[in-house]
């Protein structure tokens, strides 16, 4: 058993590339967690391909070092918005939080969600002002913006007085004052960990009760749940109690909650975390965060409990609900099964429920559709991956536009998402950044200088504004723009937006595209396709430059006479086609089309592939004005 007095549980929280995963590297190496001679990639604790390739965290971890005969336990959070339902349930298990801010662009839309949940939960976090060794470094500047945060979030004085190191994550050094002080490794780090954070308040000689906080699922197994053990101890094959928790209407009940259910159930599998390993225990623990297996099923925010007579159901956990819904439908497109498994809705169900068990903010809708489900999440990046990782496994579907959820208030009015977006941009490209977003109902909140002739302004702008908005970002900056954004409620209604001034440019026929037809029309469009590349009819294989779809036979080939030759086309000059990626393509269609993922290629189509079809919807809906596909009808301003 575990002295409670030498364990130290904590949190990583920042503002996504802030340096979160990257000062964990950094722990591993000042602790020697592996052999000397043990080859160690970089951001040892992102272990997704994903999460390697586009640099991000998008689960939660958690890694167990010792320093000083301490046990420190670390979790490395997730820094996106859209992964931010991660967060808000793996604090309940830590006693403090180490709280990243970038010393060039202070704190951001993230850092202020992650802190506010820390303040709420009532911790006091450590304040470290990272990445100080850049060129760009304002230390002291990010320091009275995240003292100034804190004040606005309401903190305790206890909270506003956090302690404070400076210095760099990549490097593996930090300091408490810049002025004095040389770099001297990490040890100052770990002794304000010891002196700051608390011991786990918990009791060692009670009854066993944890909270289950985190999921995870095995295929021999089963579900696991993971959470920080409360009271007393468990062992293997001692029996204990699962009680599930629901929130109930406050008004009907004083703490605004109930137990739902209960059942008495077997321990069958433990294990702790040392270093970045799961190490099976025959008992765990009060103060250790753990993995545990036995029930049948078990949910976030469940209550285990040794005691047989007596109920104590823990209240459960709160987790925002998602902003944004699609659907995830069976492709019938003439290629389906070509580059891989052509799922039937049965099978694309049960991927997602797979997936359901360990996403804890994502929603699935079964709407009675014959030929795909309604999934909703936190965000479009949220949903990508979903995709994203459906895909690599092989199966082919399509997905809609990404449409925000909405509610109504008691008034019967219309509710919808509205998020907080920070632009930091170089002083010469602000006018087009206010003016395109001042057309998608972006209302500017504030403007100052960042200093090294950049610009942050912050909007107001509801989450349907931003959708299709980033790739034309970055095109307006030339690259340069950083743009960052995160959910603050719901707001009324804000009208009509136009999110893409451009129609469509949709094939007629099936078969392989030639140099001679894409050279006709690639003056009046933006072409989607290659010569040879095979395509089919309602396939949108461009962008017009006009606001109304063509229609075009991308497969024409030039008739060969006795004056003409096919090798004659080998001088054809054609453009470098548009090529998107998976999130471009999500937000570039319209509500009358798909995006069918493969495999191997992501096309884009029309929901009605027959021309003579599509036309006689398209009159059907400016009579009802109602979406093409019928997934939702047409709210007015």
């Amino acid at each position: 058993m575990t002295d409670i007095t030498r364990i130290r549980n904590l949190a990583i929280v920042a503002h996504i590339d802030h340096g979160k995963t990257t000062l964990i590297d950094s722990v591993f190496k000042a602790t020697q967690t592996f052999r000397k001679n043990q080859e160690v990639a970089e951001r040892l604790m992102d272990n997704n391909v994903l999460e390697r390739e586009r640099g991000i965290t998008i689960r939660s971890k958690h890694c167990t070092v010792s320093w000083n005969d301490y046990l420190i336990n670390i979790i490395d959070t997730p820094g996106h918005a859209d992964f931010s339902g991660e967060v808000e349930r793996v604090l309940s298990m830590v006693d403090s939080v180490l709280l990243l801010v970038d010393a060039n662009e202070g704190p951001m839309p993230q850092t202020r969600y992650v802190l506010m949940r820390a303040l709420k939960l009532g911790l006091r976090p450590i304040v470290i002002i990272n990445k100080v060794d850049r060129p760009t470094a304002r230390p002291d500047y990010a320091l009275n913006k995240t003292f100034d945060l804190f004040i606005e979030l309401g903190a305790t004085d206890e909270q506003a007085h956090f302690p404070v190191l400076y210095g760099s994550g990549l490097d593996g050094w930090f300091v408490d004052d810049l002025d004095k002080d040389q770099p001297k490794g990490m040890d100052i780090l770990f002794q304000t960990i010891i002196d700051e954070v608390p011991p786990p308040p918990v009791n060692q000689d009670g009854e066993f009760l944890m909270q289950v906080s985190s999921l995870d699922w095995s295929d021999y197994i089963g579900q696991i749940g993971c959470g920080r053990v409360l009271r007393g101890s468990l062992k293997i094959g001692e029996y204990f109690t699962r009680m599930v928790t629901k929130l109930n209407d406050p008004l009907a009940q004083e703490k605004g909650w109930a137990l739902d259910c209960a059942s008495r159930v077997k321990s069958t599998h433990m294990w702790v975390t040392r270093g970045l390993k799961r190490v099976k225990t025959d008992e765990i623990s009060a103060g250790d965060i753990v993995w545990l297996a036995g029930p049948p099923a078990i949910s976030i925010g469940d209550t285990f409990s040794q005691n047989e007579d007596t109920i104590e159901a823990l209240k459960p956990l709160e987790i925002e609900e998602p902003t944004l819904s699609m659907f995830f439908l069976v492709n019938n497109g003439p290629f389906s099964g070509q580059d891989g498994t052509a799922i039937m809705l049965r099978q694309l169900k049960d991927r997602l429920e797979r997936e359901l068990r360990v996403n804890v903010a994502l929603r699935m809708e079964d709407l009675g559709r014959a030929d795909g489900v309604k999934v909703s999440g936190r965000g479009e990046l949220h949903l990508a991956i979903l995709i994203e990782e459906m895909r690599r496994e092989g199966l082919e579907f399509c997905i809609s536009r990404p449409e925000v959820i909405t509610h109504l208030d008691e008034n019967e009015k219309v509710l919808e998402p509205i998020e907080h977006l920070i632009i930091d941009v170089p002083e010469e490209h602000q006018g087009i950044i206010i003016e395109k977003l001042a057309k998608r109902k972006g209302e500017l909140k504030s403007f100052e200088n960042a200093g090294t002739n950049s610009i942050r302004i912050e909007f107001k702008i509801p989450t349907r504004g931003l959708i299709g908005y980033r790739s034309e970002f970055l095109t307006d900056t030339r690259g340069l723009g950083i743009m960052s954004s995160r959910f603050i409620g719901y707001g009324h209604w804000r009208g009509d937006i136009v999110s893409r001034s451009k129609g469509s440019v949709v094939s007629l026929e099936t078969g392989s595209a030639t140099a001679y037809a894409l050279e006709g029309f690639q003056e009046r469009s933006v072409i989607f396709i290659e010569p040879a590349e095979n395509i089919y009819t309602g396939q949108v294989v461009g962008e017009n430059s006009r606001n109304k779809d063509m229609t075009c036979n991308p497969t024409k080939r030039k008739h060969l006479t006795n004056h003409r030759s096919s090798t004659k086309d080998m001088g054809v000059k054609l453009d470098v086609p548009r090529k998107m990626s998976l999130e471009q393509a999500m937000e570039w269609i319209r509500d009358d089309e798909l995006v069918e993922v493969t495999p191997k290629h992501i096309r884009l189509r029309k929901t009605i592939l027959d021309f003579d079809k599509r036309r006689r919807s398209e009159k059907n809906r400016l009579m009802l004005d109602v979406s093409p596909d019928g997934i939702q009808p047409r709210l007015s301003a």
